[in-house]
């Protein structure tokens, strides 16, 4: 009976429930359970990390921000269905993190709009389907790969000029080689 109670009472594991949801504690061993579902949710509240279940199904929601669900590493329990799904390059995130967790959620989710998509399954879209998603890159993105453009021309730059140091070097070498026989060659040997 006393475990039935501390499983009702409302979360206090140092982390806030968001306002617009109910949390129960499953323990400090086990996390939180949050339900969100039926809230007429229309983004994502901020979680608790040791959220172990988490519903959000039945609500408004047309995307997930991008690395919204990374910090959920206790996460065993997600439900996401009936939730007008906007299929556009803004939804490419949560596909790839329910191909990592979840394949049977992912296959319950359906594009809402665009029109052209709508009822498409989620995890079948495709490249072709999102269009060109390379504008939503993070800014960090970019700047690593101008990073490593940049790392990378160093590296070839480099490359060549100890190649061609080394040419330089050896044409040095063989000419004081030949220098220093000449030099023996004019010396009168004396007896």
């Amino acid at each position: 009976a006393v475990l039935g109670c501390a499983l009702l009472l409302p979360m206090v594991l140092g982390e806030d429930c968001p306002s617009p949801c109910s949390c129960w504690s499953l323990g400090e061993e086990w996390g939180a359970r949050v339900d969100c579902s039926s809230r007429g949710l229309l983004s994502l509240p901020a979680l608790p990390r040791l959220t172990r279940s988490l519903l959000l199904h039945n609500n408004s929601l047309p995307s997930i921000p991008a690395g919204a669900l990374d910090s959920l590493g206790h996460l065993q329990e997600l439900e996401l269905w009936d939730n007008p799904w906007h299929c556009d390059c803004h939804i490419l995130y949560l596909k790839l993190w329910l191909e990592d967790f979840s394949l049977p959620t992912l296959a319950r989710l359906r594009c809402a709009s665009p029109a052209h998509l709508r009822m498409k399954p989620l995890g079948q879209l495709t490249g072709n389907d999102l269009g060109v998603c390379i504008r939503l890159l993070p800014t960090k993105c970019l700047q690593f790969f101008w990073r490593d453009l940049v790392l990378i021309a160093g590296v070839v730059i480099t490359f060549i000029l100890v190649a061609w140091a080394l040419k330089v070097a050896k044409k040095l070498v063989c000419q004081l080689i030949l220098g220093c026989r000449r030099l023996r060659r004019n010396i009168p040997k004396t007896r």
